[in-house]
């Protein structure tokens, strides 16, 4: 017979969303219930960000040996051993993984079941041995690597996020299907790790960047030595060899084929919920996730969704905001909506490409008169100094000045955009940017230059000038 727990909350994921609701719940003193059927701490420390960005710092460190002579320094090409390379990834994940474990959120007085979950009805959840009956629900199962409908492709072997940072040999050409994020970010570092790497995009690669600054990265992908093919089709995929692939591409009426040793999908992701029955719960959901109002509560009053599983941006740090927002409602009763116009989102390539806010296509339909202000790091001291002078920071602002959304591409991108996400989250302008005292010499500095230029044709109006000749009268 199934033993029955009556918690206050139930989350059911172990990913960044659910452990931050579990661990916030249970140091208020509430009773709460973790179900996860995988790994603690989920896609993102296991698969995502963090052995994504320890493999990223690896091929930095290589190309940082190769272009040492712009320095003064001899330019080395780096010994590198691939599986010393893949075991420092796992260190990290290692390094990482006690701050999600089973022990430290047992510590903390949640209740952690390692066993699949079902909903049985709209109150009561199945896991393993237990019937869990809590007074809210929390689905929190993140999202798992689309593998494309392509000819041919089941019969080889595809690599994933889930799978790649198993390999402990070099690939020696790694075929990426894909140029979003993902697939940009592996490309550069697996090239700058010395593998040979082609990828293919359907559209435009970083397509939901801006272009201009998309064009940045890009530039550097190449010339690190990364092929591309836009707007090409796969027509089919075959092995090759004993361990091999071949990829058939259509592309600009031509056909080509690509012959590599590894196949990598990185064409998107699907929301985790198929063995939740969440039909049983009441709760809708379609292809792209579970349906959530703006405040994650889901068609059942008892069950809330939040990360990954609302098909909603998948970052780690937008699982985050939706575990504070739910437990606001949770705990004290509190509304809570999600703003979208202050998630910032990082693709990690070099140079890196940052953005929150409206876009600039965005703001110049919707805000008549939006301005676009733009500085170039080549003008920042400190992006002369570090020779990572490849950039820019993209202001867009409404016509009273209210800063809308900020763009940014180059080095430390990623650090510097999450200013201009406080600053839209608490209406601040331009005017507000351009009194800010950034220290000397430090890249973001070019924040305030971009803001500064709005008052540029002040400096040129008659009566501006006027009225300042009429003020030296005074001595």
């Amino acid at each position: 017979m199934a033993k029955t727990l009556t918690p206050d909350i139930c989350v059911i994921g172990a990913g960044s969303a659910g452990l931050s609701v579990a661990a916030a719940a249970a140091t208020f003193g509430v009773p709460v219930v973790l179900v996860e059927k995988g790994r603690m701490g989920g896609d993102c420390l296991n698969y995502g960000c963090v052995p994504s960005k320890a493999l990223i710092a690896a091929g930095k460190r290589a190309h940082a040996m190769r272009d040492a002579a712009k320095f003064g320094i001899a330019s080395v090409e780096p010994e590198i051993d691939f599986r010393k390379v893949n075991a420092g990834v796992h260190d990290v994940i290692a390094a990482i993984a006690p701050n999600d474990s089973v022990e430290r959120f047992t510590a903390l007085g949640v209740r952690v079941i390692q066993a699949e979950a079902r909903f049985k009805d709209r109150r009561t959840l199945v896991a393993g041995e237990f019937e869990i009956r809590a007074r809210r629900f929390v689905v929190a199962t993140g999202s798992r690597p689309v593998i494309p409908e392509i000819p041919g492709i089941d019969g080889v072997e595809v690599l994933t996020n889930e799978t790649v940072f198993d390999l402990t040999r070099r690939p020696g050409h790694l075929i990426i299907v894909g140029g979003g994020p993902i697939g940009v970010e592996l490309a550069q570092a697996h090239r700058r790790l010395g593998s040979d790497v082609t990828i293919i995009e359907a559209g435009r690669a970083l397509g939901r960047e801006d272009p201009e600054l998309a064009a940045f990265a890009l530039r550097a992908l190449r010339e690190d030595g990364v092929v591309t093919h836009e707007g090409a089709k796969i027509a089919s995929v075959e092995r090759r060899g004993k361990t091999g692939v071949r990829v058939h591409v259509e592309t600009a009426g031509a056909r080509i084929v690509v012959d590599g040793t590894h196949l990598l999908a990185a064409t998107g992701r699907a929301p985790n919920f198929d063995n939740l029955d969440l039909a049983a719960a009441r709760v809708s959901f379609s292809a792209r996730g579970v349906k959530v109002n703006g405040r994650l509560r889901t068609t059942n009053r008892r069950v809330y969704a939040i990360g990954d599983v609302t098909g909603g941006p998948q970052f780690t740090h937008v699982a985050g905001y939706h575990a504070s927002l739910v437990l606001r409602p949770l705990l004290f009763r509190l509304p809570a909506r999600v703003d979208p116009s202050i998630i910032p989102r990082v693709t990690y390539t070099d140079p890196e490409i940052a953005h929150v806010g409206m876009s600039e296509e965005e703001a110049l339909k919707a805000h008549k008169g939006a301005r676009i202000l733009r500085w170039p790091l080549s003008e920042n001291d400190r992006a002369q100094t570090e020779r990572e002078t490849a950039g820019l920071v993209k202001l867009i602002a409404s016509s009273k000045g209210r800063i809308l959304g900020v763009s940014i591409v180059g080095a430390n991108a990623g650090e510097m955009i999450g200013l201009y996400g406080l600053a839209i989250a608490k209406g601040m302008g331009v005017r507000d940017l351009a009194s800010w005292l950034p220290p000397y010499p430090t890249m973001s500095e070019i924040g305030k230059r971009a803001a500064i230029t709005y008052f540029a044709g002040v400096t040129r109006k008659p009566v501006v000038r006027a009225l300042i000749r009429f003020l030296r009268i005074f001595g």
